[in-house]
């Protein structure tokens, strides 16, 4: 009866908000949300034999973690997404870690958007920009002008935001095509720096198994992000909506990472990718023979660019939701719940979320260069992420009340594993770094350092709302 009244109080708020979301939005979130182009780059360091890792990742992480989230979004299908389901199932304490860890993610992933900004506005000007990509002053303004649009956006709901977020997945799409012109010509014609797809195992190794991991859980991790929205949806059946909007998405995003890697390696071999924008450096690289580089590189860039503002919009409007919902069960301040009048969104939580990015943004450009500082940031940011995955996908193996089919808990389980896998090794860098141990200790001291304040603030809203 607790988890019931629960759920009541959660869609009594959840009333109040403006239902602005269809299916098609739900669809294109989901490749928006989860497909990252820097992870063409991650993978095409496994060379010609990145197929033999993206089929296992597809098979024990992807598949499984769509079957979890749809099974928990059948069972509770409620704004806030996995914050109400770690809630109703392991109790506030699990809930607010959930969501503290889901918050200090997606504030690092939006740090890292001004590294990727400079790193795209360099490649758009040609050898004569490269001094952009190393230069922290135009790092940590751009990011901050555009985190300042981000919040505009995320004040005006997602009457607007919506709009963006779907450009932001169309888009994706169009720079595959881009990709695929420039690069099947030469493909078949053998022209290729690497031989594009070989069906080799590469010899195991931490390095490989550390990259298995992130091409598992890295890349396709996300399918909850819609759910965080389902308080938001205009159709009234919530669970067949996001359902349907996962296995729509599923192989578009699939299809997206194996043949952008393999585009990849077309032109560049595996020890030259940017690990940044591989993207754009393919759209680049694919143009010079034709002698109009000039112009593409330019217009790369600008696709990448509107690429990664509609992921950031969408970021921030997903996580500026979690302080709201915490706050809706008195674990925040109840400046962070309040709602805007007219657009019915949490001004207080954009107004923080944007100033806190920023300063993350400043930190973690200090005394390292661009590729470090990003690797720093993306590795902090997802371990905290895959945090959330593993008390999610314990939740059908686990949680008491669950009875979810052998088939849902087999999922459930490979998910756990390949998430497990990740948040072990994504400690040691991929690149070559100043000094590994201090990479390794930054990152985790990050992590350690987030979960402890966020244990000790939730003891002390516990003993606030007692």
């Amino acid at each position: 009866m607790d988890v019931r009244a629960a759920e009541r109080e959660v869609r009594r708020h959840s009333a109040e908000l403006k239902k602005e979301l269809r299916l098609g939005d739900l669809v294109l979130t989901q490749i928006l949300f989860i497909t990252g182009l820097f992870w063409f780059g991650t993978a095409g360091k496994l060379g010609s034999s990145h197929i033999m890792f993206w089929i296992p990742a597809v098979l024990l992480f992807y598949i499984p973690s769509g079957m979890v989230v749809v099974h928990l979004n059948r069972e509770m299908p409620l704004e806030g997404g996995i914050y109400q389901w770690a809630k109703l199932r392991f109790g506030d304490a699990a809930g607010f870690l959930v969501a503290w860890n889901i918050w200090a993610s997606t504030v690092l992933s939006l740090s890292m958007m001004a590294s990727q900004l400079a790193d795209n506005l360099a490649a758009g000007f040609g050898p004569s920009g490269a001094w952009i990509a190393e230069s922290k002053g135009i790092t940590v303004a751009s990011g901050a002008l555009v985190m300042g649009g981000l919040m505009l956006v995320a004040r005006r709901g997602l009457a607007l935001g919506r709009w963006i977020h779907d450009a932001g997945g169309l888009v994706l799409i169009v720079i595959l095509a881009a990709m695929a012109v420039f690069a099947v010509p030469r493909w078949f014609r053998g022209g290729a720096a690497v031989a594009p797809v070989a069906l080799s195992f590469p010899a195991v190794s931490l390095l490989n198994l550390n990259i298995l991991g992130k091409m598992s859980f890295g890349a396709f991790f996300g399918f909850d992000g819609a759910a965080i929205f389902s308080g938001e949806c205009r159709d009234r059946h919530v669970a067949r909506s996001m359902g349907r909007s996962v296995w729509l998405a599923a192989p578009v995003i699939a299809l997206i990472y194996i043949l952008g890697t393999s585009f990849v390696l077309v032109f560049t071999q595996p020890d030259s990718i940017d690990l940044i924008s591989p993207a754009a450096q393919a759209l680049t690289r694919g143009s010079q023979g034709m002698g109009i580089a000039a112009f593409i590189a330019p217009l790369a860039a600008i696709l990448v660019i509107c690429q990664l503002l509609g992921f950031s919009s969408l970021s921030f409007n997903a996580v500026l939701r979690l302080p709201m919902v915490a706050g809706w069960d008195h674990l925040l301040p109840a400046w962070l719940s309040r709602l805007h009048p007219r657009y019915k969104t949490p001004v207080g939580s954009i107004v923080f979320i944007g100033v806190v990015a920023v300063v993350f943004t400043i930190l973690g450009n200090l005394g390292v260069g661009a590729q470090e500082a990003f690797q720093q940031l993306a590795n902090a940011n997802m371990i905290c992420y895959a945090l959330t995955y593993l008390v999610m996908f314990a939740i059908p193996l686990v949680a008491r009340g669950e009875k979810p089919a052998w088939g849902v808990r087999l999922a459930a389980f490979s998910g756990f594993m390949m998430t497990l896998l990740y948040a072990g090794l994504s400690i040691f860098p991929i690149i070559d770094v100043k000094n590994a141990a201090s990479f390794t200790v930054k990152v985790s001291g990050v992590v350690i350092g987030i979960n402890v304040a966020g244990a000790l603030f939730f003891q002390h809203a516990q003993r606030k709302r007692g």
